[in-house]
Parts: C-alpha cells; structure tokens; sequence
C-alpha cells in the first residue's frame, strides 16, 4: 500500500508493507534466469551479516518475525552456511550467510565457488578486519563481483569516510559511494540516494517500529544546506569517478550532457555503475544500520541493480553441455527424516525429481527422489528446475562437496565431443573426464587434532555413523584412526571448530562422547638436497619381484611469501619417456605415501621436490612392489636429508584499549608473538602480530582475564613456520617423553 501527499514541490512517499502476510514461495518456481541474483554475504565477526539476512526475509515478505537461529544466535556468530531463497520486486534471490569466524573459512570457500556476486558487510565503525581480508581474497580469486554495505552507522565512532579509506587500503578496492549518511552515530536517521538525488528517512517513533515505513522525498533547496552542498560534491565526485571508469558512460557524458552534469539521467548512471560492478573495476558502496531497520530495502535494490544474473557470468563448460543437465554439488547437510540433503547450482539445463542423473567425479548413477527449494525457514518441494538456480536434492546418497552432477553418459559425452572440437589438441592429460568436471572446493588442511571416545564401547559404531554424516557436511573436518593406540582422531580448523562438531554431536546424535587434549597438527621438512638408490628383492611363491629406484629430495621455498610450499613430483626426461601411464601411478603413489609421515615425529611433510632418477624393474614385478620400493627409498631420503618442524604460525588482530595495551603485549611476548603494527582506531588500539598457533590455545581466556572483557581478537592461518632449534627441542624431547 503506497500514500502519497503533496507539499509545495516535495513528494513524500510513505511505504508500507502488509504486515501479516506471509508471501508464498510457490508463486514463481522457475523464474527468468535474468531475473535470478545468486548472493552471499561475506564479513567479519560480528559485523551483522546474520541480522542483514533476516531483515531481508522480513522485508521480502517471507517471515513474519525478526528473530534468531539456533546455534548461531546462542554463540553470536554463523557457523554454518544457511542457503535460502526469496523474491524481491520481481527477482529471485538465492542468498548464502556464511559464517566470519577463521575456524568456518571452508563455508566461505565453497559459499564463492557457485555464487555470482557477493555482500561484503563492514562494521562502520572498524572499516576492514582481518576475517574481512581473508573473505575478500577468497571472492577476488573466483572473480565475485561485489558491493560494500557499512553497517552499524549507529554506533559510536562510525565513520564513512574511515570506512571508505580502509577499503581503499586494506583491500586494494575501488569504492563507489553511491549513498551518504544523514547523521551519525545515534543521531543516523537515514541515507542520501546519490543515482536518485532522493533522502530516505526512518522517523522511529517506538522501539516497537521494524523499518517498514521509511519517507523518500527528492533533494530540494528547502533541505539542510550543508547536506544538500554534501549531496551535490558526492554526486559529482560520483559522476567523475564512474566517467573514468566506463568509456561508455564517458562518451556520453562529454556528448550530451557536457555543460550539465547533474542533468545525468539516474537510469544511465545507475547503468553505468552496473557495468563497472560486473567488470570489477569498482566495487558499490552503501550504508546503514541492519539492527536498527535502516537501510535494508535499499541494499535489496542494489543487489538486483548491480549484482550479475547467472548468465552474464560465463563458464566454458556451461557451452559444452548446452541445454543437458550440468550442476555442482557444494553443501551436504543431513536431515533426521530425508537423510542427507545436497545443495546444488544448476549451471545448465533441468532438474526434475524421479530421474536419474550421473555422477562423474564418482563415476555412479544415482536416482534423486525428491527436489526442494529452500524458501526462508521451510523448504518447499517443486517438479523442476532451471539453470541458475540453487536447489536442495533429496535421494543423493554418495553424493559429496565437489562433485559434478550430469543429466547421463551420453551427455558427458558428447560435451566431451564440443569440447575438442573448441579446443583441438589441448587434450589434457587424465582423459575425457578431466574436462568435463566443474572446479570443486578447495579444502584446507587441519590445523588441531584431538582424540575422541564414546562413552561405551557399545556405542563406538553410532559415534562412526556420526562422524561419517558429519565428514560429509563438512569436507574440513578429518577423522583418521591412531595406528599405534587404535584411537579415532579429530582433525579440525580451530578450537571452536571442534567445540561445535563435539557440541553437535551431543545434540544431533545423543552421544556423550570425550575429547582428548588438543594438540598442534605440525608439518615436517627437510634441511638439505639428498639423492639416494634403494633396491627391493623378494620371492612371494614362485615369482621374483625385483626393482631398483634412484630419487632425489630437496627443499623448496616459495619466493613471493618466503614460506615452504606443497610437495611436487618431477622425472628425469629419459624416465618420463619410458614410465607407462599405470608404472607412473605406482611410483607416485610410493612417493606421495612417504609424504603423509615425515622422518622426526610422524607429522605429513611439506615443501620437498622429488626428482625420480631412475626406475628399473624385473619382468613379473607388481606394481604394488613397485610403490613399496620407492616409498621405502623416500623415507631413506627424507632422513639422510635431516629433518625440521614446521609450525602454523596465525596472524592475530587485537583491538584494545590503551590502559590495556602493555599488559597484552606482555602476554604476547611470552607467547613467541611478534608485533607488526600498532594502529589507532578512535580510542582503542588495533595490534596486528603473529604468533605459534600452539602457544595462542585459550587466548580468548586470558585476553578476557587481562582487560576485563574489554578487548576482541580475531585469528587466521598465516603460514607453516620452521620452529626455531630450542623449541624444536623441547617438542622432540616432549614427544619422546610421551612415547
């Protein structure tokens, strides 16, 4: 319901939304693909991504009260992605919040990996923190599209231009202010519309008003003047800076609206900016407050305006399949009544339930019985679904993170047909399948293990099937057992990490299970080149099986971060020439088994090039012999070539007050931390250090203990470090003591 009333030349408009109607998510199930918006929203702790989710479901329409989720609000934080989809102003939105916390850094990875733009939310009053960087970096290298949304412009100490500076900065970016704040602070009541010239105000009369009702009228003489003069600079500021940007818009400008630039009409600039946002030349930038109702539908409208539709983002295989079914597997979650759930984009044709669709990474068909979509808080089961949509599939039971979901052989096959004919001669090696799998998740390496136990014995096969649905769901959680104790070890991200899984399983699956002491998962490499030749002989029954290897190791170092890099495998140019495909298999896998424990305590080595020298083999001889052979002759290597412990080293942000701040960097010291910069942020201090993954374990204890509760840290993975010989000592001798 829209009134409207007219005063001398100022058009008021007040909107209002019905209240008590809960749309309907049946109403458009396959709508326009240009109409589709596949978003996250990115951020930092705490920055309100979760509360700019939920109001933008209350705003859509799609529920009827503001309110928290679960395990999320009880923490104060999102450790889970949560998939859900709504219509605003005739667009479907397919919205991911993923979570802020580093120990979630793979919600975020795979979150990016299917999505066409993103929301990067900001604390106004902080700028860009160090979980803000790591989320950026992760949407830069999938090439997402972004906008910026500050958030929190009524606390104290929010600063627009702060904020913008930071962004600048820290992120490399190019903001393009397209709003302005009227006040700041607890004086923030609304937004200056930069494209439209137009003042949206909140009059919240009562803590009971949700933001529905706000009051747009265009910029007039009557108006504030120094914030009309502040509208008038930005919008200019605004004009040149897209100008420069998109030659487009330029040649316009200069064209027809040379002598007058506020003449711009807001649909060419609002066009312009577009362009820029979709070719990454610049990022939108807009304001408000999620947790006080401001600003919200604005950001709606912005994500429709300038976020890209799923076909003006471009994938070479989508061309190959064409109109056959192609879609990515990238969230598994397991439901009490369905069983496991899985998340899919659909990249190219039609999903429809009752059919059955191949699996190429597992190389399997499978029947999927059911397809949902995931509207609000309920999912709702629909007959098909269409390219660019995100769906939830029931029935998919080998189905993993990653995996790549095609209508049927035939059609693997004959994209493979389209793709040689494009690409003649680039064959890569590995086959038709290769190409024809979508890129996956990238899954980080855990940086904690802790051993866990169920409560009986009895029940050790429940806390297997558990683990198992929960290996899954979450592709960064590792579960291996202990070959010396028989133990089943937890390998996580973080503390919280596998605080929650052990949360989780008490409450999903009613186990009271143990955990162990945490423990560092540390990495091994070595300290010089070494070359050795090992020969294996052995007679099982009547046949002799006999091989000779020659491998050389040596360290290698990335020179752009001065940190050790992964393992690689390289031959000698006479060997490659020789090795059949199947000989080659083996001998990788005799050196990549090597790699999983190194030669001081145990721990999976990083940064060694191996070099196979030479491979001589008897007529007879298995490859299963052969693999054993050059794994024993790599260990023999590994420890001729002397060995060091590396340790995860984390980069840690701490935000303190300044009566605070030499009793925290005292505690750091003794922690082995090393300080990189102490900034000023209003009256607090923001100290950026590094430090020993395995001396920061209960920091968020101490820290509270030393300012009172008056001071937040964030943490993430750095690097792998070689630990300093008097710590590698200590740890050796420890690890000794142990065994």
């Amino acid at each position: 319901m829209i009134s409207q009333c007219f005063c001398n030349t100022t058009l008021y408009v007040f909107i209002i939304y019905p209240i008590d109607d809960v749309k309907s998510p049946r109403a458009v199930v396959n709508p326009d693909i240009s109409k589709i918006r596949n978003i996250g929203i990115m951020a930092h702790i705490d920055a309100g991504k979760t509360t700019t989710t939920e109001r933008m479901l209350y705003y859509s329409g799609y529920t009827r009260a503001l309110g928290g989720v679960g395990m999320s609000r009880e923490r104060g934080i999102t450790i889970q992605s949560a998939a859900v989809t709504f219509d605003w102003k005739k667009h479907r939105i397919n919205l991911i919040d993923t979570p802020g916390h580093v120990d979630f850094t793979l919600e975020v990875e795979r979150a990016l990996r299917v999505l066409d733009g993103a929301v990067a939310v900001f604390d106004a009053s902080a700028g860009v923190e160090a979980q803000t960087l790591t989320v950026w970096r992760q949407a830069e290298k999938h090439h997402v599209p972004c906008i910026c949304f500050l958030n929190k412009m009524d606390k104290p100490g929010a600063s627009l231009h702060f904020s913008i500076e930071s962004i600048k900065k820290k992120l490399k970016a190019n903001p393009v202010l397209l709003q302005i704040p009227i006040g700041s602070g607890k004086s923030f009541t609304g937004l200056i519309d930069l494209i439209t010239n137009q003042q949206m105000t909140w009059r919240v009369k009562s803590r009971a008003e949700d933001g529905r009702v706000f009051e747009t009228k265009s910029l007039s003489q009557s108006d504030d003047p120094e914030l009309l003069q502040d509208a008038m600079e930005a919008r200019a500021a605004l004009i040149e800076q897209v100008a420069d940007l998109d030659d487009e818009f330029a040649e316009l400008l200069l064209g027809v609206y040379g002598e007058n630039f506020d003449a711009v009409p807001p649909a060419k600039l609002q066009e312009a900016v577009r362009r820029v946002t979709l070719a990454r030349k610049g990022v939108p930038v807009l304001c408000g407050s999620s947790l006080r109702n401001k600003g919200v539908q604005p950001l709606l409208d912005a994500i429709t305006a300038y976020l890209p539709a799923p076909n003006e983002r471009h994938h070479d295989l989508v061309r190959w399949y064409q109109d056959d079914l192609c879609a990515l597997a990238f969230k598994v979650v397991h439901d009490k009544q369905r069983g496991p759930l899985v998340f899919v984009r659909i990249y190219s044709g039609t999903m429809k339930p009752q059919s059955a669709v191949l699996n190429i990474n597992r190389n399997n068909t499978e029947r999927m019985s059911r397809l949902l979509l995931p509207f609000a808080d309920q999912h709702v089961e629909i007959p098909s679904l269409t390219a660019g949509n995100i769906a939830l599939c029931v029935g998919l039971k080998q189905t993993v993170t990653g995996d790549t979901i095609v209508s049927s052989k035939a059609s693997a096959v004959a994209a493979v047909r389209r793709a040689q004919n494009e690409k003649e001669g680039e064959r890569k090696r590995g086959g038709e399948q290769a190409s024809l799998v979508l890129a996956g998740v990238e899954v980080p390496e855990p940086v904690f293990f802790c051993s866990i136990e169920p409560p009986t014995m009895s029940r050790q096969a429940e806390l297997e099937n558990a683990l198992t649905c929960l290996q899954r769901e979450d592709p960064s959680l590792k579960v291996r057992v202990d070959s010396d104790s028989g133990q089943t070890i937890l390998c996580g991200m973080g503390e919280l990490h596998i605080e929650i899984l052990h949360d989780r399983i008490r409450r999903e699956y009613g186990i009271e299970t143990h955990l162990g002491p945490l423990q560092v998962a540390y990495r091994e490499t070595i300290l010089q080149s070494m070359a050795t030749t090992d020969t294996l002989d052995r007679t099982v029954g009547e046949r002799r099986h006999m091989v000779t290897v020659s491998v050389a190791v040596c360290p290698i170092m990335d020179s752009s971060s001065s940190s050790l890099t992964s393992c690689e495998i390289t031959y000698d140019e006479e060997v490659e020439e020789q090795l059949s495909p199947d000989v080659r298999d083996a001998v990788e896998n005799g050196v990549n088994s090597s790699y999983l424990q190194g030669p001081l305590l145990g721990y999976p080595v990083q940064g060694v090039s191996t070099m196979i020298q030479s491979v001589s083999m008897e007529p007879g001889t298995s490859l299963a012999m052969l693999s054993a052979c050059v794994s024993r002759c790599m260990l023999k290597a590994l420890r001729q070539a002397g060995g060091q412990v590396l340790e995860p080293v984390m980069s840690l942000e701490v935000t303190v007050g300044e009566e605070h701040l030499s009793s925290v960097l005292g505690d750091l010291a003794q922690r082995r931390g090393a300080i990189r910069d102490i900034q000023s942020r209003h009256d607090s201090k923001v100290l950026l250090a590094t430090a020993p993954l395995a001396e920061m374990m209960g920091y968020s204890t101490a820290l509270r203990t030393l300012t009172s509760g008056n001071a937040t840290f964030s943490l993430q993975l750095d690097i792998y470090e070689a630990m300093n010989p008097q710590h590698q000592n200590a740890l050796l001798n420890k690890m000794a003591g142990l065994a």
